[in-house]
């Protein structure tokens, strides 16, 4: 069985943010594998020692993604591939056309990914990658069962459970509660260094520049304002609604 597990490199989760300029300031910041991903790579990781097979992971990114693809090969993943170009930038549908022309030479019986990544969280990455690949597409699954080329999956949907059955190949992104991830041992991860762990650019897929056109923006970036301390409205009841009425006409403009 062939699995491809598609990874994200983001903030480790601890990490407090500063903003410098309009932008999150990257200065000694620590980074890790989004935290969903964890959870598929794992799961890939136990289906190939239950039914065989490899694991490959990739990653579009920054070169500095090659620290935590590197871990996911001392988890026990087998390749792992990194495609790094400036030209991709950080749209999810853009990255999704990069994914895809790359799996679209490739074999595959599966591919995993996390449900979301926990910088911004827009989960569509898979949904696109599956759609581009023309293939099912399961989404915050929580268990996964495989057999004579048929994958039965439960999913989390919205606090309730969903029983869904598919034809492989498929994607499916991963769910809290989908698995317990393994830390790398020491023997894993000396016989890391020895995996391979490709790098290509653009020029390297059959995609063409022009096809990359992003289809959103980012405009503005801010943290929160401050939270304000509450206010008491004392007096009988009329009184208080009456001045609660007004401060939120006036002072906080929602009325």
């Amino acid at each position: 069985m062939d699995i491809y597990v598609v990874m994200k490199q983001t903030f480790d989760t601890e990490e407090k943010i500063i903003f410098e300029d309009g932008k999150v300031s990257e200065d000694g910041v620590q980074y890790v594998i989004n935290p969903y991903d964890e959870y598929a790579v794992e799961e890939a990781i136990q289906k190939k020692d239950e039914l065989g097979g490899s694991v490959y992971v990739i990653a579009v990114g920054p070169d500095r993604t090659s620290e935590a693809l590197r871990t996911t090969l001392a988890m026990g993943a087998d390749e792992a591939v990194l495609i790094s170009d400036e030209r991709i930038g950080s749209d999810e549908n853009t990255i999704s056309k990069v994914l895809a022309s790359y799996l679209g030479s490739k074999k595959f019986d599966l591919i995993l990914g996390g449900y979301f990544s926990v910088d911004n969280g827009a989960g569509q990455v898979a949904i696109r990658l599956a759609q581009l690949l023309d293939i099912p597409h399961v989404g915050s699954i929580t268990k996964l069962d495989i057999s004579d080329g048929k994958a039965n999956a439960d999913r989390d949907a919205e606090g309730d459970l969903e029983q869904v059955e598919v034809t492989l190949p498929a994607v499916f992104t991963a769910q809290q509660g989908l698995n317990e991830p393994r830390y790398p041992s020491l023997p894993g991860i000396m016989k890391a260094k020895r995996k391979p762990l490709k790098q290509l650019n653009l020029d390297d897929l059959d995609i063409e520049e022009t096809e990359l056109s992003p289809k959103t923006a980012r405009t503005a970036l801010s943290l929160p304002p401050q939270k304000e301390a509450g206010q008491f409205i004392k007096g009988e009841t009329a009184e208080q609604v009456k001045e609660l009425v007004e401060k939120l006409r006036y002072d906080e403009k929602v009325l």
